[in-house]
């Protein structure tokens, strides 16, 4: 196992290098020159020598003047130091802008992980254990309205009902605290975080029920159908028993395979999230900093971002040899 471990580390490295390399690359590439669109320049002003200097003296500090291959070595170098630069937009480092939004991001979207796999699997086990029932096609009709409905669309209407004046102001619609509640005690402050936070994750949450749930009953229905749980039914065993231990157990691989990608994907979704609602996290940040063309910004998010799914990748490798210890055997071999 330790060995298999150590094969998983060390292709990190070059998978890490390769997706920040080909993101370096497209922001290099793409139209339009970043240093004048930043800046505002635009006809006959940019062609001023003041403003040639200016925009020359900003390529050069950001290393755009140089050979795409070259800018992108000095970037991982100042990486490996966790040095990420200046934001361009305010000039505020970029390191404390994503120690600023990552903890918000990180808490939304892994609680909203949690609801999503605490709800959908009974839901699935159910689908599966009553299958073709009038339970099964009602969940399964529900779910897939469910997951037909835009995120955005669902947050506007969250939003507009339970959180307009007209509605009574249920839920709070911006932001992730109320400023009274800063400098409160934990508790009061916790209890005003959690408020703000239950249209973002419902928001989140919803569309992950019909995939997840359709995805656990597909993975029990072909388990219960295996020859070893008919001989476990015919042992006398409970059906209970059955599904939850023997049948429900051997379908957890495919829904650890899954958790490793959920997290990414949740984390692109969060941009949209945490613009309706204002959320100054790591999704906000990524779609100001695109806008602003904020190269040293989109660079830190991503490398983030890539470091946050090859982990994922790298537990769900660990939680295989939970799950089933005929693959931890086969990777000691």
């Amino acid at each position: 196992m330790k060995k298999y471990l150590l094969k998983r580390l060390l292709l990190i490295v070059p998978t890490f290098i390769g997706i920040t390399f080909i993101t370096y690359f497209m922001i290099r590439v793409a139209p339009g020159d970043y240093t004048s669109l930043r800046a505002g320049l635009h006809g006959e002003l940019s062609q001023s020598v003041a403003m040639k200097e200016m925009i020359a003296q900003e390529r050069k500090l950001y290393g755009l003047d140089k050979p795409i291959i070259v800018g992108y070595a000095e970037w991982l170098g100042r990486f490996v130091v966790l040095d990420f630069g200046l934001s361009r937009k305010d000039k505020r480092p970029v390191l404390a802008r994503i120690k600023d939004s990552l903890p918000i991001t990180l808490a939304l979207n892994l609680i909203t992980i949690l609801i999503i796999y605490i709800i959908s699997i009974p839901l699935g086990i159910l689908a599966a254990v009553r299958k073709d029932t009038v339970y099964d096609k009602g969940a399964s009709l529900v779910l897939f309205i469910l997951y037909s409905l835009p995120s955005f669309w669902v947050g506007l209407l969250l939003i507009m009902f339970l959180g307009s004046s007209e509605y009574g102001n249920l839920f709070p619609v911006a932001g992730i605290v109320s400023d009274w509640a800063e400098n409160a005690g934990f508790f009061t402050w916790l209890s005003n975080v959690m408020w703000h936070l239950v249209l973002p994750i419902v928001t989140l949450t919803y569309s992950g029920f019909a995939f997840l749930s359709r995805y656990t009953r597909a993975n029990m229905l072909e388990v219960i159908n295996q020859q070893y749980i008919t001989t476990a039914r015919a042992k006398g065993l409970s059906e209970k028993k059955v599904v939850l231990v023997h049948a429900f157990r051997n379908s957890l691989v495919p829904l650890v395979t899954l958790m490793a990608t959920l997290l990414p994907s949740l984390l692109g979704g969060s941009v949209i999230v945490e613009k309706i609602f204002s959320i100054p996290g790591m999704g906000r940040l990524a779609f100001e900093a695109i806008l602003s063309r904020d190269i040293p910004v989109i660079m830190a998010i991503a490398a983030v971002s890539a470091l946050l799914t090859l982990i994922g990748i790298l537990l769900a490798d660990l939680m295989y040899g939970l799950v089933d210890p005929r693959i931890r055997l086969e990777a000691e071999l």
